[in-house]
């Protein structure tokens, strides 16, 4: 038995990992779309890192682009079997890929209009292909054993990460022994005001981990939720500006608006205007909704005052194109949630284009951001950046809340990997991380008692015992 580590390999977007068995069966762990690589993410998306038609099964840790986002290209290029997620995460699934597929269409046709070399480009798939690949999820339920292939038993343990999210336990069989396989997906915190804490995970032989913040630690949450307080009174009331935040739809901007919610309900937030402008967010939030009881038990007790934990008076959600340009040709000062986290796509890049050299604006960051992405360069501190062909000088302030990420801490996620035996485990693979945190996160784990650390390159394949 084998792994092959594809994406997300000393980089943290593109998550694919693909298990060969003993009998020479693949699945694959995630089929996610590289993002934030500047001018070569298109190319690394459209490379066909796998052979779609060999593949016997795929496995979801959670619905983020960038671990599901081009499961349509795999169907369109030949993948005919089950793909397994657990019910948020095909609930969710249901509207990211027809929308993703639906923005892949969009820029291929502005691109052939005007730019006559763009004349060959194609989309790397399309809603049919999404609407195809819709049909092969298959909606597990936490904790429950299903049987992959014959020789293969699968489980889902909630990981904190997102709504949905989880960790996969795999256990392969052969004639003389059971091999233990934990991946661990993305590992979310712990006592966040959204998501349920991260479940401890089965004991396995081998350990596939993420490694974000590998190197970070994090501040605590209700600092996090006071800093944002303060940046909103520093922009919106104190410079009469706009603060822009730019997040993605999916998990980051259901916790601004819950943690705005409940500023409010405190009585806390001034009269101001908060428009949150996605309407994949919007569609999102609305499953989230649906899913409320899963979420941790502040928000069962929120809902004893306020019904929706993502609902109130001064915030107001936006689908029209219309209104979202209204917002960029008004001055009035506001609060503007919009996606992508990254800012290198989507209405937040329109709104940082309007707002970024003006010093009465900020841009807050409120996660992660790949170096080469818009948000990437804004955050290392380049004086100028180029948005739709046109230089911008930066005069609005950049600020950044990293503790507002959905992503666990080294501490954290050395707490997480707490109920391993670190004898029994093999090996610990690192992935989803920049190279100098996962460096940092293996002297960590080295020092924590675990063994074998290993930071595959792309492609590297290891023989697992």
């Amino acid at each position: 038995m084998r792994i092959k580590f594809i994406g997300a390999a000393r980089t943290v977007t593109g998550s694919k990992h693909l298990l060969e068995t003993w009998d020479g069966k693949k699945i694959l762990i995630d089929y996610g779309l590289y993002q934030g690589l500047g001018k070569e993410t298109f190319k690394r998306n459209a490379a066909d890192e796998v052979d779609a038609e060999s593949i016997s099964a795929v496995i979801l840790t959670h619905a983020h682009m960038d671990h599901a986002g081009l499961l349509p290209r795999l169907v369109k290029k030949g993948f005919r079997g089950p793909i397994y997620c657990t019910h948020p995460t095909k609930a969710l699934l249901e509207i990211m890929l027809i929308d993703s597929a639906f923005i892949q269409e969009s820029d291929v046709r502005f691109a052939k209009k005007h730019n006559e070399k763009a004349s060959h480009y194609e989309p790397l798939y399309t809603m049919d292909d999404a609407d195809e690949t819709l049909t092969r999820l298959v909606a597990i339920d936490e904790y429950e054993d299903f049987k992959v292939l014959p020789d293969v038993i699968a489980s889902y343990i909630p990981n904190g990460h997102i709504l949905g999210s989880a960790a996969v336990f795999l256990t392969v069989r052969d004639k003389h022994h059971d091999t233990k396989i934990l991946f661990t997906g993305d590992i979310g915190r712990y006592n966040t005001s959204l998501i349920c804490d991260p479940v401890p995970p089965p004991e396995a032989d081998y350990v596939i981990c993420e490694s974000t913040y590998g190197n970070r630690l994090h501040n605590k949450l209700e600092d996090a939720e006071q800093r944002l307080f303060d940046v909103i009174m520093e922009t919106v009331k104190g410079k009469k500006g706009k603060l822009i935040i730019p997040a993605f739809s999916l998990g980051r901007t259901q916790e601004l608006v819950f943690t705005l919610n409940k500023l409010d309900l405190y009585g806390i937030l001034p009269n101001i205007k908060i428009y949150v402008d996605s309407p994949l967010a919007v569609n999102a939030t609305a499953i989230t909704r649906q899913f409320k009881s899963e979420l941790n038990p502040e928000v069962q007790r929120f809902v004893d005052s306020r019904e929706d934990p993502f609902g109130f008076g001064k915030l107001k959600y936006i689908k029209k194109k219309e209104e979202s340009q209204a917002l960029n040709e008004s001055n009035e000062p506001c609060v503007i949630i919009s996606a992508s986290g990254m800012a290198d796509a989507g209405r937040v890049k329109h709104h940082i284009f309007h707002t970024l050299e003006d010093s009465r604006n900020t841009i807050l960051f409120v996660g992660y951001a790949e170096p080469n992405s818009l948000a990437g360069r804004l955050q290392r501190g380049e004086e100028e950046v180029n948005i739709f062909g046109a230089t911008k000088k930066v005069r609005a302030e950049i600020e950044i809340l990293t503790s507002l990420s959905a992503h666990g801490d080294y501490q954290e996620m050395i707490q997480y990997l707490g109920s391993q035996n670190k004898a029994q485990v093999k090996r610990v693979f690192l992935v989803h991380g920049e190279e100098e945190a996962q460096i940092g996160f293996k002297q960590h784990l080295h020092d924590a008692g675990f063994g074998q650390v290993a930071i595959p390159f792309s492609g590297e394949t290891f023989d697992l015992d």
